[in-house]
Parts: C-alpha cells; structure tokens; sequence
C-alpha cells in the first residue's frame, strides 16, 4: 500500500483542484445569458446546413487507421524501456509485431484507404 501512497495523493489533489475549480465557476463566474452566446461556433463561421451531412467513408477509414498505428506506438514503448531485459526473444516479438503491422499498412494501401482523390 505504501507504493501507491504517491499516486492516491495526486489523485486526490488533482480531484479536489477540479472540483474546487468548478465550484469557483458555478460561484462566482457570470451568468448573463444572451441570442449569440446560444449560438453553435463553427471555426469562426457563421452555422449553415444541418449538422447531419454526410461524410466519406475515407474519414471514418482513416481515423480507425490512425488509431491502429497509433496504438501501435503505445506498445512498442514498453518494450523499448525493457528492451535489455527481452533479449533477442523481446526484439523477435516486437519484429513480429511491427511486421503484422507493416503488412496491414500496405493491405490499406493497395486497397486504396490512403488515396484521397
């Protein structure tokens, strides 16, 4: 229990900074509602159309693509901090892992996911 000592305080702070942040804004903040603050921001521009277009499939294709390679970095750090331990068998795992990758990369590719024309 000791060992998570550290990380229960933090969290603690960090919950009672946002909860003492929050209550200081439902306090004291201003409450004047007005017509342009109930307005829908859009970068700058004035809203027009319905907020239900359709988009691309390549949108939707593309972010699950981002998340796959993205993800993909998040495991290989691990690895990289304990690469010394894993020996060659660590660096055989992750090869295998990267290549799995490397051929889903180029499926997606010759598939056309990555064109946008």
């Amino acid at each position: 229990m000791e060992i998570w000592f550290p990380v229960l305080v933090t969290l603690a702070v960090g919950a009672l900074v946002v909860g003492v942040m929050v209550s200081l804004n439902a306090f004291i903040g201003p409450k004047r509602k007005s017509a342009v603050k109930g307005l829908a921001f859009e970068c700058g521009n004035p809203p027009s159309g319905s907020a239900w277009g359709r988009f691309s499939v390549r949108f939707y294709l593309t972010a699950i693509l981002f998340l796959v390679f993205d993800v993909e970095v998040i495991f290989l750090y691990p690895w990289a901090v304990e690469l010394r331990k894993l020996g060659m068998f660590g660096l055989g795992e992750a090869l295998v892992f990267i290549g799995i990758l490397f051929v889903g990369l180029i499926y997606a590719w010759q598939r056309g996911a990555l064109d946008w024309d």
